[in-house]
């Protein structure tokens, strides 16, 4: 039996056309003699046209060997079995639809079609898709992402934050058209009409995937305006799901300002989103639920929280009005015998501060006495009074010393009952004893 999804090989399609042969003339054909020999261009370019145009897409089993992924971007390697093999590449631009790259010596399957270079004339088998046995790839994948947001702290249970028990706006990233959209707004409307459901669409399936649910969630995060995100779709195979597992939407997941309730699938299906968002929900339906508590059990609840607080207010003012009775009594005779003590201790505390005021008054007086009297003994003019004379320095302040009385200087003679301006004519140092 072939292999999945493999077709039938025919000799040539009547439509293939060959580019570059010279066709056949009535004398013989290119390339039957020296004479008619054709280039080498012509006939690579007829190898191309021949084998491009004879197989179709094909999914061949395979060992993996020699992968090498070129600073190009694209893949190489070689896919072999016990007795032949095949060069093959994966060009950049085909990537994103292999989870991963394949390790040496995966079985795997590939789903591919022969390309010619028409410039050597080597023939390589272009992969489009490729399958490991029971789910390597996917699985290598999965784990690599895992590994790269728990090493970044992304999938710390510390770090992700509670959903609001009463939001007034949800916004929903999924496809705009799909189930899981209808789902979410009639379980809502269901349980709680007061909220918004305000969508920011995004695809949730195929290539483009991943960086429209980015987009989707950096214009929830530029808007924020909602009060908790729901991220998902509906169920689906893992090659629908594969985009809620790709690292550029788990960190975009993380990085919303906003709380994300990861809703992707069934029950049986977990996605790395699942992991790093704030809560994992098993469906859309039970996020809408986890997010819209039903209106009449509120209103309930208020109820019976009002009835509450109106009795224990009742209680409260009762019990406050016995306190306050019975503290208004107790300061009544407090006060009453707080008055009577202090009408004591003034009366005692006049009579004591009268008696020491005039005691420190006296001591005061005494001690102002004794320091006027020394002051007038060491005062400037006092030592006038007894014969002396105090130079004084025309810019002000004592001339105490010789060197401030060069020949020449002009200072004012302080005497008892006046100045005298003079000038130093020659100075005498103090002979030493």
């Amino acid at each position: 039996m072939p292999p999945r999804g493999a077709g039938r090989v025919t000799s040539r399609p009547a439509s293939a056309q060959v580019r570059g042969v010279i066709p056949r003339a009535d004398d013989g054909a290119p390339g039957d003699s020296p004479e008619r020999a054709i280039p080498v261009s012509a006939l690579t370019a007829s190898l191309k046209d021949v084998i491009e145009g004879a197989f179709p897409p094909l999914w061949v089993a395979g060992e993996v060997s020699g992968f090498k992924p070129h600073r190009n971007g694209h893949w190489y390697f070689t896919l072999k079995d016990a007795t032949a093999s095949i060069e093959c590449v994966v060009w950049s631009r085909e990537q994103n639809r292999i989870p991963a790259p394949p390790d040496e010596g995966m079985q795997v399957l590939a789903l591919g079609a022969f390309s010619v270079w028409a410039k050597t004339g080597k023939a390589t088998f272009a992969v489009r898709q490729m399958e490991a046995e029971g789910e390597g790839l996917w699985r290598k994948a999965l784990e690599k992402t895992r590994a790269a947001l728990e090493r970044d702290g992304l999938l710390d249970p510390a770090r992700k934050r509670p959903i609001p028990r009463f939001p007034r706006c949800v916004g929903v990233v999924t496809s705009a058209d799909g189930a899981a959209l209808h789902d979410i707004v009639s379980v809502i409307s269901r349980r709680n009409p007061t909220i918004d459901i305000v969508v920011i669409p995004a695809a949730v399936q195929g290539d483009t995937a991943p960086e429209s649910i980015v987009r989707a969630l950096g214009r929830a995060a530029v808007w924020n305006g909602a009060d908790v995100l729901i991220v998902g779709r509906g169920g689906g195979s893992r090659e629908d799901l594969w985009c809620f597992n790709d690292e550029r939407v788990a960190r975009a997941i993380a990085a919303s300002p906003i709380p994300v309730i990861s809703a992707v699938g069934h029950e049986v299906d977990i996605s790395i989103a699942d992991l790093v968002a704030d809560h994992r929900a098993a469906t859309p339906s039970a996020a809408a639920e986890l997010v819209a508590p039903v209106l009449a059990d509120i209103q309930r609840d208020l109820d019976d929280l009002g009835t509450a607080m109106r009795a224990a207010l009742v209680r409260r003012a009762a019990d406050g009005r016995r306190e306050l009775d019975g503290v208004r009594e107790d300061m009544t005779r407090a006060l009453r015998r707080r008055a009577d003590s202090a009408r004591r201790d003034v009366s005692g505390l006049h009579r004591d501060l009268s008696l020491r005021t005039r005691r420190v008054v006296e001591r005061r007086t005494d001690r102002l006495r004794g320091v006027a009297g020394r002051l007038h003994v060491l005062s400037p003019l006092r030592t006038l009074e007894r014969g002396y004379a105090l130079p004084l320095a025309m810019a002000g302040g004592a001339l105490t010393r010789i060197v401030q009385f060069a020949p020449g200087t002009r200072f004012t003679l302080k005497v008892q009952d006046g100045d005298v301006d003079a000038t130093s004519t020659a100075v005498r140092p103090k002979e030493s004893a």
